[in-house]
C-alpha cells in the first residue's frame, strides 16, 4: 500500500466505482477503499435479511414467514435504470453487462384522487386509459407526436417555440392541455420531483419525455430495468472493470486521516500506513468538512406478501404520487420488485418509498404511499442527509461525489459522474473514453 497512485478513491458507491472504472481504463493508477466489509457505500444492497435486521436495530431476528435470510439483497436506495438512459450506455460502453442480468420492470403507474392508473406505454393503452377524457386524448396525442420528432438541431419542428426560451408552462398551452394531464406529463413521463420546470425553457422537459419514450421503445412494458439480484451488483460490475484494468481494491479498511499539504491532497492513511496520490475521488462520509447539507430524504423499506393493489399483480413496477395530488412540493415514489429478481424469498415483494423530506414529520408525509401498500409485514424507517461538496475540488484535488437523491432512477447519478470526471481532467466527458482497449494487457476472453 506504500505506493503512489494517481487516484486514490474511497468508498465503493455506485458513483465512486464508475469513476474508478473509467479511470483505470484509461491507463491511470488507482487505489479504491472502503471502510465496510461490502462494496456499495450507501448504495449497497443488504444480504442476508438478518444484517439488515441489525442495521435498522430491530430487535430479535426475522420471523420464520419471511424465509432464509440469504435469499434476500435489500437495497437501501431504490433506483430503476432508463433503458435508454446513461447509465445503461456505460455498462454497454464498458461491457460490464456481461457481469449483470436484467429484467423489464412490469409497470408504471401514477396517483389521482387517491387511486392509481397505469402510465399510458403505447398509444393503444393511451386510447383506452381512464386517466384522460376523450378530447384530452387527442391533444396529448397531438402533443407526443410533437416531442417525438422534435429536433434542437432543426428549427422546421419547432412550430413556433424557441427552445432555449418558450417555458414549458407555454407549451403545454399550445396544445391545450389540462391541469391533470400536465402532472402527469412532468412528473411520470418527464420524472421531474417539484414543479419547478415549468417556467423554465422547454427543452430540458421534451429530452426528458424522449428519454422516456425511447427507453420505452426498447422493451414495451415500461422504460425501466432492474438488476437480478439488486442493485449492489451495479458497483460490483464496476470494480470488476477497474480490478482488469490493474485497480487495487481494498474492503475493510478504516481510513485514518486524507493527508493534504499546502491545501492540496497528497495521500491517505489507513492502519498506519501512507498511500501517496495526485487526486481523490470520495463519497461525503469521508470528508464531512467538505460538505455541506441541503436536505434530507426519507426512504422506507416495506416487506410485502403480496403484490400492490391495481396494478394486476406486477412483480416490479414504479408508482409516481405526484406532488399536486397530495398538496406537497416534491413527488413521492414507490419502487417495488419481488422474489422475481432474486432480492425477495419466494412469494415476497420489497416496496421502498421515498421523497425529500418537507416537514418535521416525515413518516407522516408518506402516508399516502403507504395507504398503497397495506398490509406491510415489515418496515425500515431511514431518513438521509442529502450532502453536496462545498467547492469542487480543483484546489485541494479532492472531488467528492454528491448524496443519492430521491429520484427512481440513475439520470442525476450520470450527471454527477460527467461532472466529477470534467473536473478532474479538465476534459468534457465522453462516452467513448469507458470503451475497453482491445488490445490491452488485462483484456479478458
Amino acid at each position: 500500500m506504500n505506493e503512489e497512485y494517481d487516484v486514490i478513491v474511497l468508498g465503493t458507491g455506485l458513483t465512486e466505482c464508475i469513476l474508478s472504472g473509467i479511470m483505470s481504463v484509461n491507463g491511470k493508477k488507482v487505489l479504491h477503499m472502503d471502510r465496510n466489509p461490502y462494496y456499495g457505500g450507501e448504495s449497497a444492497s443488504i444480504t442476508p435479511l438478518e444484517d439488515l435486521y441489525k442495521r435498522f436495530k430491530l430487535p430479535g431476528a426475522p420471523p420464520a414467514s419471511m424465509g432464509r435470510g440469504r435469499d434476500w439483497n435489500v437495497d437501501l436506495i431504490p433506483k430503476f435504470l432508463m433503458a435508454n438512459g446513461q447509465l445503461v450506455k456505460m455498462l454497454l460502453y464498458t461491457e460490464v453487462t456481461r457481469y449483470l442480468d436484467f429484467k423489464v420492470t412490469e409497470g408504471s403507474f401514477v396517483y389521482k384522487g387517491g387511486k392509481i392508473y397505469k402510465v399510458p406505454s403505447t398509444e393503444a393503452e393511451a386510447l383506452a386509459s381512464s386517466l384522460m377524457g376523450l378530447f384530452e386524448k387527442r391533444r396529448f396525442r397531438k402533443f407526443l407526436v410533437y416531442v417525438a420528432s422534435f429536433d434542437e438541431k432543426d428549427a422546421r419542428t419547432f412550430e413556433g417555440v424557441d427552445p432555449k426560451k418558450t417555458t414549458m408552462r407555454d407549451v403545454y398551452k399550445k396544445f391545450d392541455l389540462g391541469q391533470d394531464v400536465i402532472d402527469f406529463t412532468g412528473h411520470a413521463l418527464a420524472l421531474y420531483r417539484t414543479d419547478d420546470y415549468l417556467d423554465q425553457p422547454c427543452s430540458e422537459t421534451i429530452n426528458r419525455i424522449k428519454l422516456y419514450s425511447e427507453s420505452l421503445a426498447r422493451y414495451g412494458k415500461s422504460p425501466y430495468l432492474y438488476p437480478l439480484y439488486g442493485l449492489g451488483e451495479l458497483p460490483q460490475g464496476f470494480a470488476r472493470l477497474s480490478a482488469i484494468y490493474g485497480g487495487t481494491y481494498m474492503l475493510n479498511k478504516p481510513i485514518e486521516e486524507i493527508i493534504v499539504q499546502n491545501g492540496k491532497v497528497i495521500g491517505v492513511k489507513s492502519e498506519g500506513e501512507i498511500a501517496r496520490c495526485k487526486q481523490l475521488i470520495c463519497d461525503p462520509s469521508y470528508v464531512k468538512d467538505r460538505v455541506e447539507k441541503v436536505g434530507q430524504v426519507i426512504r422506507v423499506i416495506c416487506i410485502l406478501s403480496h403484490p400492490i393493489k391495481n396494478t394486476s399483480d406486477a412483480n416490479s413496477c414504479q408508482i409516481i404520487i405526484p406532488q399536486n395530488q397530495v398538496n406537497r412540493k416534491s413527488d413521492i415514489y414507490v419502487c417495488m420488485i419481488s422474489f422475481a429478481h432474486n432480492v425477495a424469498a419466494q412469494g415476497k415483494y420489497i416496496a421502498i418509498v421515498s421523497t425529500t423530506v418537507e416537514t418535521k414529520e416525515p413518516e407522516k408525509e408518506i402516508g399516502p404511499a403507504l395507504e398503497l401498500l397495506e398490509p406491510i409485514e415489515q418496515k425500515f424507517v431511514s431518513i438521509s442527509d442529502l450532502l453536496v461538496p462545498k467547492d469542487l475540488g480543483t484546489e485541494s484535488q479532492i472531488f467528492i461525489s454528491r448524496t443519492y437523491d430521491a429520484t427512481t432512477h440513475f439520470e442525476t447519478t450520470c450527471d454527477d459522474i460527467k461532472d466529477i470526471y470534467k473536473r478532474m481532467t479538465g476534459s468534457e466527458f465522453d462516452f467513448e473514453e469507458m470503451k475497453r482497449k482491445k488490445n490491452d494487457i488485462y483484456g479478458e476472453d
